[in-house]
């Protein structure tokens, strides 16, 4: 699955676009390589994502193309950083 489409579905970003947007800036690594919004993530990449002054690392647990807003938390855990709301 593309990276921005699984900021997007998993709800740690919460739309598409900006998902891609953050991605091209460059604020998005998998595996500590910088990523593109196109780059293909699968299960057990480790995300870092930069919001604002602080960065946050998640794994990737599952991947799903649709889920419902109630378990978009299970596709992921946090490592460090802010909680995701």
């Amino acid at each position: 699955m593309r990276l921005d489409k699984f900021l997007k579905v998993s709800r740690v970003v919460k739309r598409r676009t900006v998902a891609n947007e953050v991605c091209s800036a460059g604020r998005v690594s998998i595996n500590g390589r910088t990523a593109k919004p196109s780059a293909e993530v699968k299960v057990d990449d480790i995300l870092e994502i930069g919001f604002g002054n602080g960065k946050t690392r998640i794994r990737i647990l599952n991947i799903q193309e649709t889920v419902r807003k109630e378990k978009a938390a299970e596709m992921y855990e946090i490592l460090s950083g802010q909680e995701i709301e």
